[in-house]
This record gives structure tokens, sequence and C-alpha cells, in this order.
């Protein structure tokens, strides 16, 4: 646990230093989410009758675009200004996120609840993370979730070089294709913080940026039912919920997907991920 609190530390230490690390136009784009999430946690938790109908969010953000992981020689990329924080399509669909794992106390739990229902999401994981818990994401491509990357080290990625940054990237690709069998297309940035150099070098890679739209903020724990507020009042289709199943105490972020997971489902929304090139 130790290295799930250093993830919890360096999280405080860095969320406020996250928004102005982001390149162009993204920054005020999740400063936005942000201040939507912010907004929402000092809403008063709804009634019964509030959860029957999800509210739609306010927020229609750049859609996602793109297919999911690559062939295995990945091929570079248009270089973004910004990451995605939203899938496109029609009708009622969402996306679940999960940052900083695997973890064996958590991840396990999530994916038996994810099964329970027949939902696929998306896990960004860190490679420091794999390294001992090669079977959790065994266990994810099997059950057909896809997998992004989300560093080696959790770093602030705005704070190194160009070729550490690098070497975070690659490092982490590598052990996601030796244990998932692909190399990851999707990349999240520790902290959210995006800059040039993050942007060029996952094109370059082959990863797009992948952000959300809305934050649970369960990495400060909150409590079960905030986080259950926090997901239903931001449901909306396109979507992208922001997660962690690691990086600390995450039996909220377990407890709270239990009971959000199936209400959303009967309200009507369906839980996609991308789709993977043939």
């Amino acid at each position: 646990m130790q290295k799930d609190q250093l993830f919890t530390r360096r999280r405080m230490l860095f969320a406020g230093a996250a928004a102005l690390g982001t390149a162009g136009s993204a920054g005020s784009l999740l400063a936005a989410c942000t201040e939507e999430s912010a907004q929402t946690a000092a809403a008063p938790a709804p009634g019964p009758q509030a959860r029957q109908a999800l509210k739609s969010s306010a927020f229609r953000l750049q859609p996602l675009t793109g297919d999911g992981p690559p062939r295995a020689a990945p091929h570079k990329l248009k270089v973004r200004r910004e990451p995605i924080l939203q899938i496109s399509g029609r009708g009622r669909h969402m996306m679940l996120t999960f940052d900083d794992g695997p973890n064996p106390d958590y991840t396990p739990h999530i994916l038996d609840t994810l099964a329970k229902y027949g939902v696929r999401a998306m896990f960004f994981l860190c490679g420091e993370c794999v390294v001992d818990n090669r079977e959790l994401v065994a266990r994810m491509a099997e059950e057909g979730h896809v997998v992004g990357n989300h560093t080696w080290t959790h770093p602030l990625l705005t704070t190194l070089s160009r070729k550490q940054i690098r070497s975070e990237m690659v490092r982490t690709s590598d052990i996601i294709e030796d244990t998932y069998g692909e190399r990851p297309q999707w990349f999240r940035a520790p902290y959210g913080a995006w800059n040039r150099a993050t942007f060029q070098l996952e094109a370059e890679l082959g990863m797009e940026p992948m952000a959300w739209t809305v934050d649970t903020t369960d990495w400060m724990t909150p409590g079960t039912g905030t986080i259950v507020d926090r997901v239903e009042k931001g449901a909306a289709p396109g979507v992208v919920v922001l997660s962690h199943d690691a990086g600390g105490d995450r039996s909220q972020t377990v407890h709270a997907i239990r009971e959000w997971l199936p209400h959303l489902i009967d309200s009507g929304y369906h839980l996609t991920v991308p789709s993977r090139r043939v």
C-alpha cells in the first residue's frame, strides 16, 4: 500500500498544476470539467424520484474519433492540441474508465461487477503496477476491456524532459503488449497534465490522448454516496467517466460502482469502449 499512498500524495500536490500543464485550449476544457465536478459536489443528494431521470450534461465537447488498440506496428497519428473528452455516436452511450491500476485489492472486484452486468470499460495502466499483476491485465484482455497507457511511474509529465516522457510511455506500452497482447492506442496523462511534447510523442507511438468528461474524484475518498451521486448527475450521452482502481484506498469506488452501474443500465445507458482495428 506504500506505493498507493505515494500516488495519493502526488495527486494532492499536483492536482492544481495539472491544468496549467495542459496544452492549448485543452486546459480550459479540462478546467470546465473540474468546475462541473465541484458544482456537482456542492449540490444536495437527489432523492429516489430524482434518480429516475438523469439530467443531461451541459458539456458537448470534442467527440472521440479513432478505433481501438493498433496493429503490432503502430503508425504515427496526427498530433493533437488537446485531449479527447467525449465519445461520439447516437443514443445514450457512455464510457467508463479506470486509472492507476491494476491493483490486486480493488481491480478484481471492479472486473467482477463489470462482468456481472456484461459491461466493458477502459483501463489506463501504470507499467510498474502491471509488473506484479499481469494476470489481471490478461483477464482484462479476455473479458474484452480496452487497455490504455498511463505511464510507468505516474509522474507529472510537464516536469520531465522529452526523453524521460518517451521512456515512461515506451516502457509501459512494451509491458502492456507483452501481457495484454496488443500495444495500447490510447494514452492518458497523469493528473490530466499534457504539454506539446506529450502530444507529439504519443502520436509518434500511435496513441490518442484520452481525458474525461465526469470526474468522480474518488481519489479524494469523498464517500460512496458522493461518488454515486457524481456519476448519476453527470450521466449524459457521450460522457467519459473517470474513476480509479488503484493509487490509494479504492474500497469506496468498488462499493459505488455496484450501485451506480445497474442504475445507469436501468436508465437506458449503454456502456461502450472504442472498437478495435482489424
